[in-house]
């Protein structure tokens, strides 16, 4: 259910990516695969149904250890890289969540 807000106000120095609406998504537990190897990276393309405006951002948490980049953002899908926090280790197959502000 989503919740209808009448009032939008931007922070100082920030513009909303739409002038009447704030969109957010929740998107928990998204597939990723394991790494080949110790140190490579994993890169998941998460699709979104619908389409998102020009400007938005995208939030990732990862459900195990490992820095997160957010690359080829386009108004239906984007690519979210794990990469191991240390050389030695490999990614695990798992999940991470998402949320996006719009």
């Amino acid at each position: 259910m989503s919740l209808d807000y009448h009032t939008l106000t931007a922070l100082p120095g920030a513009a909303p990516a739409q002038s009447d609406r704030v969109a957010i998504g929740i998107m928990p537990n998204v597939a990723n695969v394991a790494g080949a190897a110790a140190g490579d990276t994993v890169s998941t393309t998460v699709n979104v149904n619908g389409n998102l405006p020009a400007d938005y951002v995208v939030n990732v948490t990862p459900n195990q250890a490992a820095f997160v980049s957010v690359t080829n953002k386009t108004q239906t899908s984007f690519d979210v890289v794990l990469t191991p926090t240390v050389s030695t280790d490999t990614i695990a197959a798992g999940t991470f969540d998402v949320t996006i502000f719009a």
